[in-house]
């Protein structure tokens, strides 16, 4: 499938990490979502209720990133792809990029995070 939905560099403040003090206070986490879907019943009808919205999904996300806490991005990231599929019955398939954007290393980098996809 070549279609998709993209969602990127949507910022967060979540309690994310393996150490108590990464958890004890919010820092910001970016998220990119692409969902992969036919995007031509949607394309043809001009009808919201054929596609994925934008709005939902954000919330979505946001609610995961803000409301849960995770030890790894990699359990982070799991939990909105499973959402994704689970809330959006045409998506066939999603990616879903994390980024923690200030990770507890002694160096100097943008970012680390994770990206994986699940499929139906």
């Amino acid at each position: 499938m070549s279609d998709r939905i993209a969602l990127r560099a949507m910022r967060f403040e979540g309690r994310h990490g393996v150490s108590e003090a990464e958890r004890a206070a919010t820092q910001p986490f970016e998220v990119d979502v692409e969902i992969e879907l036919d995007l031509a019943p949607a394309a043809r009808s001009d009808e919201l209720g054929l596609t994925v919205d934008y709005g939902a999904a954000f919330a979505l996300v946001a609610g995961i990133v803000e409301g849960r806490s995770f030890r790894l991005l990699e359990a982070l990231a799991e939990a909105i792809a499973d959402a994704i599929l689970a809330t959006q019955p045409r998506a066939d398939a999603v990616v879903v990029r994390v980024r923690k954007m200030r990770p507890p290393i002694a160096g100097t980098l943008d970012w680390a995070g994770v990206e994986l996809r699940r499929a139906r």
